[in-house]
């Protein structure tokens, strides 16, 4: 045969003939794949050969006059140049014609027009003569159409094509099944095996005497017992098989129910903990905002530390206040807090000590720790402080937890005692509000250690970063004023601020 098919191809998928009972009708399922030319249908009669030969046929008309075809999504159908079929006993008085001489003559029409574009259907071809010589006739015939390239479907109940369609490359074997319990065709097809005539079995079912078959199977030739041995061996594994399978898949189904149940219960829990995270972290956040608040409008009220000292204990108040705010808003606080300590010399610092600070009567606890210094937070601010200056607390038995009072970071007005920041800071690589925040406290804390001035480093890059400076030290109430630095201290990468000094 040609090594593929000029285009035709045919794979129905569960399709229907539409004229039978749709209720009723078994689907057949009808592959022809690139390697087939020729399918033989074996089976016995009434099995329903001749209802899938027509099928095919009808579909593949209704797909040429362009209608919808019965059958499921996925199924495709080649436009045949020409479909001919010899179906059915056209026997004619009239004309004294034989069944086989019908089928002959029909045969030799479509022979006269049938190419490798056309779809042939011949049902039950070779019958009506001598089994030998029908048999003979019908390989030569598919011989010849296999030799042109034609689509062609075949029906028979010849042993002999079962063995033809199995050893010649390009034809293929196709059974319908029959169920031997019910003495019942079960109408459908399988291609790749051949079928079984069942006649002996057909007979012993109906309770012929079991002595006449067998009698009957001796006078059959052993080779044919072997095969049909074979054949019934083979079926019985194909519906082990497909009873294991059918088996595989329903367990499949109820693995694939209980996956589903399983990713929604996950869902669910997963949304209830993203709801539960997302309601605490809303909360926090609006806690947050509010202590930020009160937070700025203390430090406001810091930056003008040079009013009088009635307003300025109305600011210790308020900041008492917000104390009182923190530890019973935020329970975290409370055991971030340590307890009253005594003064212990001896003991080097370390990070997260609580220490005492004589220059400003007050302690706090250490954030970060260099060779020489300390940076302590007090409060609501960081100072840094010479490691000499600072005096290790360990606790004293039976002392009562307090929290640093905010007020004792305000010195009298008339007496700054803070210790010197330094006269720079240097933001470069923070971003523009991470350097905000680190210059607000340090200009605090040079405004409380009564600097004259005081040297911004934050770098040239994109200009972001010395833009903002230069506005919040425009807007800030401790800055008199401000100018670039000179070449010599780093140009337009260096800010100097000239700070109030405190009264």
């Amino acid at each position: 045969p040609p090594h593929s098919h000029p285009g035709s191809i045919i794979k129905l998928r569960a399709a229907r003939h539409p004229q039978l009972d749709p209720s009723t009708v078994v689907p057949v399922e009808f592959v022809l794949d690139d390697q087939t030319y020729i399918v033989v249908i074996t089976g016995p009669n009434t099995g329903g050969k001749t209802v899938s030969l027509k099928t095919v046929g009808l579909l593949a008309l209704m797909a040429q006059c362009g209608l919808h075809i019965p059958a499921q999504s996925g199924s495709e159908l080649s436009l045949f140049e020409g479909i001919y079929a010899d179906i059915g006993d056209e026997q004619s008085i009239e004309q004294n014609l034989s069944t086989f001489s019908s089928h002959v003559t029909h045969i030799i029409g479509l022979l006269k027009n049938a190419d490798a574009r056309s779809l042939v259907i011949l049902d039950e071809l070779g019958a009506g003569t001598d089994p030998t010589e029908g048999s003979a006739l019908a390989r030569a015939l598919l011989s010849y159409l296999l030799d042109m390239g034609v689509t062609t479907l075949a029906t028979t109940h010849y042993p002999e094509l079962k063995v033809y369609a199995h050893t010649t490359p390009g034809v293929a074997n196709a059974s319908v099944e029959f169920d031997l319990e019910t003495l019942a065709p079960t109408y459908h097809l399988t291609i790749g095996l051949p079928g079984r005539s069942n006649a002996f079995a057909i007979a012993q079912r109906l309770g012929l005497d079991t002595t006449i078959i067998a009698d009957a199977r001796t006078l059959m030739p052993a080779t044919d017992l072997e095969a049909e041995k074979l054949l019934d061996e083979i079926h019985r594994q194909r519906d082990l098989a497909r009873h294991e399978r059918a088996l595989a898949e329903a367990v499949r189904a109820d693995a694939l129910t209980l996956e589903a149940e399983l990713t929604r219960r996950l869902e669910r829990i997963e949304d209830e903990r993203r709801a539960i995270l997302d309601s605490a972290r809303d909360e926090a956040a609006a806690e947050a905002q509010t202590l930020q608040t009160q937070i700025r409008e203390l430090r406001r009220r810091l930056q003008t530390a040079a009013m009088p000292l009635t307003a300025l204990k109305q600011v210790e108040t308020a900041a008492d206040d917000l104390a009182d705010d923190l530890e019973s808003s935020v329970p975290s606080l409370k055991s971030s807090v340590q307890s009253a300590k005594s003064v212990d010399e001896k003991r080097p610092v370390k990070l997260g000590d609580t220490v005492w600070l004589p220059n400003l009567k007050t302690e706090g606890a250490v954030l970060s720790l260099t060779a020489t210094e300390a940076e302590v937070q007090i409060g609501r601010l960081r100072v840094r402080a010479k490691l000499d200056e600072l005096q290790t607390k360990s606790q004293t038995p039976n002392s009562k937890p307090q929290i640093p009072n905010p007020n004792s970071l305000l010195p009298h007005p008339h007496t700054p005692t803070h210790t010197s920041p330094g006269l720079e800071i240097d933001i470069r690589g923070q971003t523009v509000e991470d350097g905000l925040m680190m210059l607000d406290r340090y200009l605090e804390s040079a405004y409380m250690a009564n600097l004259p001035w005081v040297r911004i480093i934050h770098g040239k890059g994109t200009g972001k970063l010395r833009q903002a400076v230069r506005d919040a030290l425009r807007a800030n109430e401790l800055v008199l004023s401000h100018q670039p630095g000179v070449d010599a201290e780093g140009g337009e990468g260096v800010t100097v601020a000239r700070l109030a000094i405190v009264d």
